[in-house]
């Protein structure tokens, strides 16, 4: 049974993890037979948002603890965990991913990604391992590749301003609507722009099963 790693980002779009992306990847990969093995940061979140209105709250939360709610409790340390434990390593994305795991939103195209991702996610891609990445992680899988030397294909759906920021990571960025996924062969990396492009659940669903599938596949 092959042992996929899914790293999450807290829990809610705008200050942790896309929920819905999330479920519905651990829904596709339980579907495939997938052993799964959730994780997330252990560290405070970047800001905590009212999700009803939008706001800031003055308040702190843990990323591992509240992205323990959609693992149901389920979860480790990212920092714990090892590539050479994992057959496959897929990202959910969010708002809260690129504030959390890496400083996009604060930072562009110049953003670094946390330590402990980095490490895991770097091992992935020089041991040639399979990763997804969704939303708006394939940002911070140029991220990791223009810090490891190499180029790829990947897509921010078809915003104008994350395709740039990824050309300008040394990636070719790739339009694509939310049911259609961008394989990059060379470096085992699937991607697809879920919320990025999805007005609905039933749309970021078909992306998110197609990039599963493959991965699963590329194992």
């Amino acid at each position: 049974m092959a042992k996929v790693g899914v790293v999450l980002a807290g829990c809610g779009f705008q200050d942790g993890a896309e929920i819905h992306e999330s479920v519905l990847t651990l829904l596709a990969l339980d579907r495939a037979g997938a052993d799964v093995q959730i994780m997330a940061p252990d560290m405070d979140q970047f800001h905590v948002v009212n999700h009803l209105d939008g706001s800031e709250l003055e308040t702190s939360r843990n990323i591992l603890i509240e992205a323990a709610r959609i693992a149901r409790g389920n979860i480790v340390d990212v920092a714990t965990v090892s590539g050479s434990e994992l057959d496959a390593l897929i990202f959910p994305g969010g708002n809260g991913m690129a504030k959390n795991i890496f400083d996009y939103v604060m930072s562009g195209s110049e953003c670094e990604v946390i330590p402990d991702v980095y490490n895991l996610t770097a091992e992935m891609l020089l041991a040639g391992k399979p990763i997804g990445a969704i939303c708006i992680a394939p940002v911070m899988m140029a991220k990791v590749l223009q810090n490891l030397g190499k180029t790829g294909k990947l897509t921010g759906g078809c915003s104008e301003g994350i395709s740039a920021d990824m050309v300008a990571m040394g990636v070719t960025a790739i339009q694509a609507g939310p049911g259609e996924i961008i394989i990059d062969e060379e470096n085992k990396i699937v991607s697809t722009p879920a919320y990025v492009e999805a007005n609905s659940i039933k749309e970021a669903a078909e992306g998110i099963e197609k990039l599963v599938k493959k991965v699963m596949e590329m194992i």
